[in-house]
């Protein structure tokens, strides 16, 4: 994707290239080495507008004292106001990155990586009650799971990067962007979220990620009427794969509902 910079954000993208870094732009300049053989995704140079952030150290908290009782209190680095927006405005990335997928099939204006995750956050919302799962955790593994696409992009299997280097540079990315929150209790959870949806190390995980491939079919399923296409790979590449009771259901009434439009097309 060509290179954007306006000056009224504070993010630019420079062009890929086989070896890759995310620097964060501040006084300590982190820079974190992206390397694959493959066209890369894009690299993105981050400005931070809080002028405090060099004293903000991962996993450290502020320390001091309450006024007037003596009382040592902490405070969280990442409730600072300056570093919650400097995040929200790097994740306003996920927003305007459209899914590569797409793009390749050549569907014309198409959903965003936020605008994936937000119907699969519904997904977990609607879900029936099941035994030994957490709904509110679901809801949040699904609002983190891409969330280092902000900064690494869409990678999709056609751009030929390994799965083990995708899982590096998206892990790399994650961390940045909690130094850019200001680490703390909160960067910590999205870490721990992401890590055990990478992982898929809990029901949670594997829930979400059957809610990620039922997403995807259904938005394929869509495009297919809106656009007139046939989009048979996305379809190939999750049959087999959805692991849960309520995953199968909801792919087995996506694919019903598929085959009788098929069927009435031919007609």
């Amino acid at each position: 994707m060509a290179s954007v910079a306006a000056k009224a954000n504070p993010y630019s993208l420079a062009a890929p290239s086989s070896h890759c870094h995310f620097s964060f732009n501040h006084k300590n300049s982190i820079k974190i080495p992206f390397s694959s053989h493959p066209p890369s995704p894009r690299l993105m140079s981050v400005r931070s507008h809080n002028p405090n952030l060099d004293s903000i150290k991962m996993d450290q908290t502020a320390s001091g004292f309450e006024s007037g009782t003596g009382n040592q209190i902490h405070i969280d680095a990442s409730s600072s106001p300056s570093a919650s927006i400097d995040f929200l405005t790097l994740c306003h990335r996920l927003k305007t990155t459209k899914r590569k997928g797409w793009i390749n099939h050549g569907i014309k204006g198409p959903e965003s990586i936020a605008d994936h995750m937000y119907r699969m956050a519904l997904m977990a919302l609607i879900a029936d009650d099941l035994p030994g799962v957490n709904r509110e955790r679901c809801i949040k593994i699904a609002l983190v799971h891409d969330i280092a696409e902000a900064i690494v992009g869409d990678i999709t299997p056609s751009d030929g990067v390994p799965k083990e280097e995708k899982s590096r540079m998206e892990l790399a990315a994650l961390n940045e962007m909690c130094k850019v929150l200001g680490g703390g209790m909160r960067a910590e959870e999205i870490k721990e979220l992401w890590q055990e949806y990478e992982n898929n190390s809990s029901l949670e995980a594997n829930l979400v990620k059957d809610f990620d491939k039922v997403e995807m079919i259904l938005q394929a399923l869509e495009y297919e009427a809106e656009h007139g296409k046939v989009l048979d790979e996305f379809f190939l590449s999750t049959a087999g794969k959805i692991q849960t009771e309520i995953g199968k259901r909801w792919a087995a009434e996506i694919t019903s509902r598929r085959n009788s439009r098929l069927a009435n097309r031919q007609c």
